[in-house]
């Protein structure tokens, strides 16, 4: 059997010149991203287990995006603990509070690129395999015996195949293909696998909607969401990334576990109806439905991309006096380039409220439901209770169907307004 990009790359990162799936290997890890969860629990983990050293300083990743500024002394404490341990085991790589959101920042800081095997501690981040890396999330006991030890064990997983044939309207984002992806293979349908997305519909998505696809793979179960890397990709890691790497690529004849394939020729915009990424419909079969909450932004979709097309539609409108909309971009990289490009003035003008880059409205930590409120939001999961009351509900969407939906007050077909 013929090696998939997984294998291919944990091969390379455990001296072994094949690895099959299922295989228990030790691997070498180049990049440990943590953010609060460095101060909540891994710190103490550290302690507990009575670890003392940090085996490769040079890289870890730590930055603080979910609570910040705190907004409690609970929070307060974990901030004092993480840069408290930043400082003790001297964590080269310090990104503070003020770069953004952080599946954002670390592509943006040279922190991804093809060929790496990428942990951090949250499960979203798989995004990097947007860039042709293994990237997946891991628990806090597991990220602090890697602190210590310097490798992390990994069952080599099966790979699903989806190929994405088909011209993608203009219309359509990334957003509305994992969606849609999603609802056909189920949330549970790619558990532990690393999903592999190929086609020539996916070579014409530009970065930000590739890392809206890879960053939502785990909805579906998977462990990792790579994309094979194109010129496209090497050019955007241009200037970002300072090392050399290796593209690795699937063999023709890999041998993958399942396989779909998707037409995006006629794919309507989607819109996941509550309590499921994975309840996804196309937006006319639910057009009307009243919702009091807009947000655009998150670690999906708060990408320059996503605010040019919310502002497109926006501009020189007025949001619904029924509906309230929060914009948040996905760093300050992506925030400074919006201002430079008038974006801001056009959601402010418009009636929308921008915060600075945070986690906070997808967490409800603020932006927060109300019992029985109504969210249309472009981040990924549309749990009971993710962005406040349990007797909310959320509903999941691409930026155009929220911006276009915020003027009307109801959800809407973006291509009324594109």
């Amino acid at each position: 059997m013929m090696p998939t990009i997984a294998e291919k790359i944990f091969a390379s990162h455990c001296e072994e010149s094949k690895v099959d799936a299922g295989q228990i290997v030790n691997a070498d890890v180049d990049v440990i991203m943590m953010h609060e969860m460095l101060g909540m629990r891994v710190a103490d983990t550290y302690e507990e287990l009575s670890l003392d050293k940090v085996t490769y300083p040079d890289r870890v990743v730590v930055l603080l995006d979910h609570w910040t500024p705190a907004n409690s002394i609970d929070v307060a404490i974990v901030h004092k603990t993480t840069r408290d341990f930043v400082k003790k085991y001297c964590i080269k790589n310090w990104l503070g509070m003020t770069e953004g959101i952080c599946h954002q920042v670390i592509p943006e800081k040279g922190f991804a690129w093809p060929g790496a095997l990428i942990v951090g501690t949250d499960s979203h981040t798989c995004t990097y395999g947007a860039f042709g890396a293994f990237s997946t999330g891991i628990g806090s006991t597991d990220a602090a015996v890697l602190l210590a030890e310097g490798k992390l064990w990994f069952k080599v997983p099966e790979s699903f195949k989806i190929n994405l044939r088909g011209e993608i309207p203009s219309y359509i984002a990334g957003k509305d293909i994992i969606l849609k992806l999603i609802t056909e293979i189920g949330i549970d349908g790619a558990t532990y696998q690393s999903v592999e997305f190929h086609g020539e519909a996916i070579k014409s998505l530009s970065i930000d909607s590739r890392m809206t696809i890879s960053n939502m793979a785990i909805e579906m179960g998977g462990k990792a969401g790579i994309i094979e890397p194109d010129e496209v990709t090497l050019q955007w890691l241009k200037g970002r990334v300072m090392r050399e790497f290796n593209v690795v690529r699937a063999d023709p004849d890999a041998n993958y576990s399942a396989e779909l394939e998707l037409d995006v020729n006629a794919l309507d915009p989607q819109v996941a109806k509550p309590h499921s990424p994975g309840n996804a419909v196309s937006v006319g079969n639910i057009q009307g439905i009243k919702f009091d909450q807009g947000f655009i932004g998150s670690c999906t979709n708060g990408r320059l991309e996503d605010l040019r097309i919310a502002a497109k539609i926006l501009k020189n409108q007025k949001i619904s006096k029924n509906v309230r909309l929060i914009i948040t971009p996905a760093s300050k990289e992506i925030y400074l380039q919006a201002l430079k490009e008038n974006l801001i003035n056009i959601f402010i003008d418009a009636g929308a409220i921008v915060t600075h880059p945070t986690c906070g409205v997808c967490l409800g930590i603020f932006g927060t439901l109300a019992p029985g409120e109504v969210s249309l939001s472009t981040s990924n999961r549309n749990f009971i209770g993710r962005q406040g009351s349990r007797d909310a509900k959320i509903y999941l969407a691409a930026p155009a169907t929220v911006a276009a939906s915020a003027l009307k007050g109801i959800i809407t077909d973006p291509r009324e307004f594109l």
